[in-house]
């Protein structure tokens, strides 16, 4: 895949918040940016030690854009940017220093599975989402 035509999100599989995400990306991205894996498959996998991100932390949510990974709040943010809704408007929030929005964010990823649920095993994407997954 060629990483100037389109970035990858990496995402827990088993956090029904990191699902919902991924869903809301796949809504608002009508022109088909973002590609997607779990943490947790091999695609994910190898792409954590590709950018040399440990796998011991599946907190994070990691973008993959023009060779760079972002994680925490600036991928989150850097995601935002791209897509076809309101979400788009907080964007600058990335004047925020990354200490503050990055402890909002890992608040949120400490809490997740209590607050959203888990899942027992990764989410399957629709037959016609296939090809957006890694």
């Amino acid at each position: 895949m060629d990483h100037k035509e389109h970035a990858i999100i990496l995402f827990d599989g088993i956090c029904n918040l990191c699902n919902a995400s991924v869903q809301l990306v796949i809504r608002h991205d009508p022109d088909a940016y973002f590609r997607f894996a779990s943490l947790q498959s091999d695609a994910g996998k190898a792409l954590l030690r590709q950018y040399h991100i440990p796998d011991t932390t599946p907190e994070s949510l990691v973008l993959i854009e023009k060779g760079r990974a972002w994680r925490y709040s600036s991928a989150a943010l850097r995601i935002a940017r791209r897509l076809k809704s309101w979400h788009r408007m907080l964007y600058p929030l990335l004047a925020v220093p990354r200490f503050l929005r990055d402890a909002v964010y890992r608040l949120i990823a400490r809490n997740r599975y209590r607050w959203w649920g888990r899942q027992e095993s990764c989410w399957l994407p629709a037959p016609e989402l296939k090809a957006r997954f890694l």
